[in-house]
């Protein structure tokens, strides 16, 4: 079930050296770290890729449905944050077999689905087409291309070949742009072009050559290992990077990660850390910030973050670096990807199987 031999047990300490070239390639043997480092050109070939597609005249739209499933569905979750102040349609992402009763003429429903064959996206995807949405397919191929296809649909084909949450690069930007071209909302160039030029910084500075004293990436690994993480961002932007930085801690590091959003949970949630301390103390929390966040919800985060940090094993923050929305969106973003791959390392465990999922996918077959 794991690809460990000591999965169920604590692991407290390691003598991973993740400054060693030769052990993270060793480790890494399907070189999860390669497609991370990989990130601006996907992002490059996106952008490319989101401009070339032919899209219908006319055509009214009055929202906009993502549905999707994991690494499929995160660049949902990045549109709706990214374009929450500047989209003139609602954005909803869903991640079910069904999709909203609102569905219909006028809505623009994007299929994403990397393999192609994720069974949720596709019965979603029917009931879209049955509902005469305007369906694009975002996909490598598979059954949802053929279905799309066929019913008259548009087929976004990607690279194929990664992990899904590998291609967020090429799922994430033909949205973006197909929205900006439709005249949604407005993308302009110079964004796009900074959000490659922040992460090609970034890269210099997280890659696996540079070491732990000067790595930030390397640095926040050591700190969430043998913890469990829980990271926190702020409603209607950074929640997409705090949810983000969970499912790669527990895809890539397979470690329990959880997130949340402030300031919901300041009105519930606060209230679980006053007991089972000894628990807690087995926590690590991460603050997710960005210099543009709402001045009310910093203070709620510093109060927080002072608060969880009494009861917590470690309680840190990250802040985002650009200027535009999506450069510091992707810059947060990527530090996470950075991140959770060095922490597997430290576990010694290679970042691209998910035995758990496969596992699962066995028994819901039979």
């Amino acid at each position: 079930m794991s690809n460990t031999s000591d999965w169920n047990e604590d692991k407290e300490t390691t003598t991973a050296n993740i400054d060693d070239l030769g052990f993270i390639k060793s480790v890494d043997a399907s070189d999860m770290l390669g497609l991370v480092l990989a990130m601006p050109e996907h992002i490059k070939r996106g952008i490319e890729t989101g401009k070339k597609v032919k899209l219908p005249e006319g055509r009214k739209i009055q929202n906009i449905l993502v549905t999707g499933l994991g690494g499929s569905a995160i660049g949902g979750d990045v549109l709706r944050c990214f374009l929450s102040k500047r989209c003139s349609v609602p954005i909803a992402v869903n991640r079910n077999y069904h999709i909203p009763a609102y569905v219909g003429e006028n809505t623009l429903v994007f299929a994403i689905s990397y393999s192609g064959g994720t069974e949720e996206t596709l019965s979603a995807c029917k009931e879209a087409l049955e509902k005469k949405a305007l369906v694009i397919a975002v996909t490598s191929g598979g059954k949802i291309k053929e279905l799309v296809s066929k019913a008259g649909g548009i087929v976004v084909e990607v690279p194929g070949g990664f992990p899904p949450r590998a291609a967020l690069g090429h799922l994430f930007f033909p949205l973006a742009l197909i929205v900006s071209r439709l005249g949604l909302a407005e993308i302009a160039g110079s964004e796009l072009e900074e959000t490659v030029k922040v992460l090609v910084k970034l890269r210099e500075n997280f890659k696996p050559e540079v070491t732990v004293a000067e790595n930030l990436a390397k640095q926040l690994a050591n700190k969430l290992f043998a913890k469990a993480v829980i990271v926190y961002g702020s409603a209607d932007f950074t929640e997409v990077v705090a949810n983000r930085w969970k499912c790669q801690l527990a895809e890539n590091s397979k470690v329990f990660a959880m997130h949340s959003v402030i300031p919901e949970m300041n009105h519930n949630e606060i209230v679980g850390w006053d007991l089972l301390r000894k628990v807690l103390r087995k926590f690590a929390v991460i603050f997710i910030r960005d210099k543009q966040d709402e001045p009310k919800v910093q203070k709620r985060m510093d109060i927080t973050k002072a608060m969880l940090g009494k009861r917590a094993n470690w309680a840190g923050e990250v802040n985002s670096i650009g200027e535009s929305p999506l450069a510091r969106l992707f810059s947060l973003i990527y530090l996470g990807d950075f991140t959770s791959v060095y922490l597997s390392l430290l576990y010694g465990i290679d970042p691209t199987p998910i035995e758990a999922i496969n596992h699962f996918k066995e028994e819901l077959a039979k």
